[in-house]
């Protein structure tokens, strides 16, 4: 599966510095999506049990190491974009910990 908007990552950790943990947590969800073709939100899960599905349109958010690290995904397909990426303090004061946050961010950032 191809991985769109990796830059977003990249920032994360080069904003983490340091932080070995974080950085290799990130390195294996970049390459559990670009090595796996998940058909279905069952596999995804079983493949990765830190994703939550925060939008029926195929968005995630990955809770990453011990930091609460979130990533913000969509699932197209053949492809995967990042969306969102930051820390847990930085998701609460974005999305409220809330579903229709997220949903009411993705649509005023015309993701759906």
């Amino acid at each position: 599966m191809r991985l769109a908007n990796k830059k977003k990552l990249e920032k994360l950790k080069h904003k983490n510095l340091g932080n070995k943990s974080l950085s290799d947590a990130i390195d294996k969800l970049t390459k559990d999506i670009e090595e796996n073709a998940w058909k279905n939100q069952t596999e995804l899960i079983k493949s990765r049990m830190d994703a939550d599905c925060v939008h029926s349109d195929g968005f995630y958010i990955f809770d990453l190491a011990i930091h609460r690290t979130m990533i913000l995904i969509e699932f197209e397909e053949d492809e995967a974009t990042i969306v969102w990426a930051g820390n847990h303090k930085e998701y609460e004061n974005i999305f409220k910990n809330n579903k229709n946050t997220i949903k009411k961010w993705l649509k005023s950032n015309n993701w759906i």
